[in-house]
């Protein structure tokens, strides 16, 4: 009994050191790991870029914007092509307003040279005032299915107004008749100048626009003919540099903006 006393008195302390030792084994243990960074888990490390699939992302965004382009360089080039076409109709018509004041101008001419002779004398009776009268609304009628006069100069005309007066000799009328359709002939002819004008500055700014978006086209085009271009890779790793062919987009382009005709 002596004996089993002895010994575990004396495997206590024994067994406290060892203890002890353990717990400081532990506690160093923890305090390293403590202070070590974590290591980052698989799932957070940045992911390894896959260079098919970013070539595969450009060519698509080339294609893309290829397709836009190419419709709105074909969108402006119609645009275009119709511009034009109202600009040689304002043409055509700035050239019969032309010819239609030349004519005008060289009656009321004629008419103003034929003026200095004295009028004829006639009998100032109501019937030749009635004559007069008729012709006056006459000549005016006839001017106005030409074209030559107003619906609203008709209406002075037959109203009286205005310095129409049916009294005067059917040769001073003829004069004044001239012209007032020389007149309404050189405004139509600076309205159909200023809208020929008005149309040759669109027209101008339609093939600009056409020109510069076929431009944009072929570039785009041309970009997408390049094709992929080689993946280099270095001895140390594997990520993909993305290389840049002469005359084609780098290899992650920001995003392609559509073209549209202005």
């Amino acid at each position: 009994m002596q004996t089993v006393l002895y010994q575990f008195l004396i495997e206590i302390p024994q067994a406290a050191a060892i203890w002890s030792a353990l717990l400081l084994l532990a506690l160093a243990l923890l305090a390293a790991l403590v202070a070590r960074p974590e290591r980052e888990s698989p799932s957070d490390a940045e992911p390894v870029p896959d260079p098919a699939a970013e070539e595969a992302a450009r060519l698509a965004d080339l294609r893309r914007y290829a397709d836009e382009v190419a419709v709105a360089a074909a969108g402006a080039a119609q645009t275009a092509r119709r511009r034009r076409e109202q600009w040689l109709r304002a043409q055509d018509e700035v050239d019969r307003a032309w010819q239609a004041y030349d004519e005008a101008e060289t009656a009321a001419r004629r008419l103003a040279g034929a003026a200095v002779l004295p009028a004829p004398r006639t009998p100032r009776t109501p019937a030749e005032y009635a004559t007069r009268e008729r012709w006056l609304h006459h000549a005016a009628m006839g001017a106005h299915w030409r074209g030559e006069l107003s619906a609203r100069r008709l209406a002075d005309v037959l109203a009286h107004r205005n310095g129409w007066d049916p009294r005067r000799h059917p040769a001073e009328q003829e004069i004044v008749l001239a012209r007032v359709v020389r007149d309404v002939r050189r405004a139509g002819y600076r309205t159909a100048a200023e809208r020929e004008q008005r149309a040759w500055r669109d027209a101008e700014l339609a093939a600009e626009a056409a020109r510069a978006l076929a431009v944009e086209a072929y570039a785009a085009a041309a970009a997408l003919r390049a094709g992929p271009a080689p993946v280099r890779r270095t001895e140390s790793t594997t990520q993909a540099l993305a290389p840049v062919a002469a005359g084609a987009a780098p290899a992650r382009p920001a995003r392609w903006r559509p073209a549209r005709v202005g």
